[in-house]
């Protein structure tokens, strides 16, 4: 297959693009009330230094996005990255009841556009999922410029869920 030219940045959006903070709130409780934190992501303030590299990236490569956010959430993940300004490209998302986790099904999307493409770099928040990519061969920015949340980290990891 011929490798398109210009590569691939690929961005998650939770705490990498967007502050999730203020829905971290609904996954503190139990049960944790999902439907509530992902209806709150359109109220997401974008975090300027994702936003930053990522129109910085724009110039050179072709923008991917990323999330373990599920397909349920496309149309309200779409118009923020519009009404925040955000270069235009596909968005990856977890299968609606796919939970596993997201160290594995971002892996997978990244194998999966590498095959074509070269990445030149994956951003995200997420520690396990950035220690995969890199152990994969991936280049990876670390996006450290939000507060991590163990409520949001344990359902990365073990819920499957973002």
């Amino acid at each position: 297959m011929t490798r398109n030219s210009r590569p691939l940045a690929v961005f998650d959006l939770d705490n990498t693009l967007s502050d999730a903070g203020h829905r971290q709130r609904f996954l503190e409780r139990r049960p944790r009330d999902w439907d509530a934190f992902f209806a709150a992501a359109p109220k997401d303030p974008p975090l300027a230094p994702g936003v930053e590299l990522c129109l910085e990236a724009a110039e050179d490569c072709d923008v991917v996005y990323l999330t373990g956010r599920p397909e349920r959430c496309r149309e309200d993940t779409v118009a923020w990255l519009a009404d925040h300004g955000l270069p235009e490209g596909p968005v990856h998302m977890r299968r609606n009841h796919d939970r596993r986790p997201a160290r594995v099904t971002k892996l997978e999307i990244l194998r999966r556009l590498s095959a074509n493409r070269e990445i030149r770099m994956l951003v995200d928040d997420d520690e396990l999922v950035c220690d995969a990519a890199e152990r994969a061969g991936f280049r990876v920015v670390r996006a450290r410029w939000a507060p991590s949340s163990q409520a949001l980290e344990e359902a990365q990891e073990k819920e499957g869920r973002t």
